[in-house]
């Protein structure tokens, strides 16, 4: 099959995707159509059927894996498919792997590398509460695994909350082998910890969409609440490592104004919302990179705030 990111302006379709998102509407002059969006395991592309009523589109939700027939065409600056016919598939004729994005890493060796680190901490309280997430709850490792760490922004794919945590994890290790006042165990157990609540704020592919608590409570809440759960049952869990591990959670987006509850006050706090960041914006850089043909000016970005350019270097 040809991939999405692929495509290029004038261009034909002739293949199976994933309609991700499906809605009718109405023009200005009255005429129906449809807006979709289709998806592959590369990315996702909008699509038009200007006349969903003729007799070559066939019946289709959100959700379904449909063949496409048309042309793609550029629309102010995005490529979209100006969607000719479409036929509903049955299972059987589809890959799923084709079209749900995934790492390019091997998740089951991330894993294994998560719980190497856990087990370095030496504080029995925190490890005890490590272990009960990430070894014995079996759902929830299934769903950490699964995860995305966003629906868009970065790490936008199956296994991207394990590497985006990873990727913190060894962020962190850095900076308590540089600064040895931060408390090693506090610090990683938030690291750990701190996107758990996209396991319930995001659903699994391929919807990977807000659900209701992700959209009312949102990540950040959610994981303390998740961390308030096991942890009472700790017996003698210490209250003022509970507390100051939930501040690290509440302030890892490190300003308010980006959904943090809490500013951090920590030095843990604030070493895992640098680690956050850095990975975040690198992660978004590499994927805007990998994503363009572009070899110069790419446009204005909204997490950068600023408009971009690939690094061009003499060779």
């Amino acid at each position: 099959m040809k991939y999405i990111k692929d495509y290029k302006d004038g261009d034909r379709v002739f293949d199976i995707y994933l309609c991700k998102f499906k809605q009718s509407a109405v023009t200005k002059n009255g005429k129906a159509y449809d807006n979709v969006i289709l998806q592959d395991k590369s990315g996702t592309i909008d699509a038009k059927i200007w006349d969903p009523n003729s007799a070559g589109i066939g019946e289709f939700d959100s959700l379904d894996y449909i063949e496409v027939y048309g042309e793609v065409n550029s629309f102010q600056g995005a490529l979209q498919v100006n969607v000719k016919r479409v036929r509903l598939c049955q299972e059987g004729e589809y890959d799923p792997a084709d079209y749900l994005p995934v790492t390019s890493k091997n998740i089951n060796e991330m894993y294994h590398e998560l719980t190497g680190i856990i087990q370095r901490i030496e504080n029995p309280y925190l490890k005890m509460l490590m272990e009960d997430f990430f070894v014995r709850d079996t759902d929830f490792i299934k769903a950490f695994k699964a995860s995305s760490a966003a629906k868009s922004v970065h790490h936008g794919f199956m296994g991207g909350l394990l590497e985006h945590t990873l990727s913190i994890l060894k962020l962190c290790e850095y900076y308590c082998s540089t600064y040895p006042l931060l408390k090693k165990d506090l610090l990683m157990s938030a690291a750990l910890c701190h996107d758990i609540g996209k396991t319930k704020e995001l659903s699994l592919f391929p919807e990977n969409d807000y659900t209701d608590d992700g959209n009312l409570l949102g990540h950040i809440v959610m994981a303390v609440e998740m961390l308030n759960d096991k942890i009472r049952e700790i017996d003698g869990f210490p209250e003022s490592l509970a507390t100051e591990l939930k501040h690290c959670i509440l302030a890892h987006h490190g300003e308010l104004e980006y959904g943090s509850p809490k500013k951090p006050a920590l030095m843990e706090a604030v070493a895992l919302n640098l680690a956050d960041n850095t990975d975040a914006k690198m992660q978004t850089f590499t994927e805007l990179l990998m994503s363009t043909a572009e070899t110069g000016w790419l446009g204005y970005n909204r997490l950068f705030e600023s408009n971009l350019r690939m690094t061009r270097m003499e060779q």
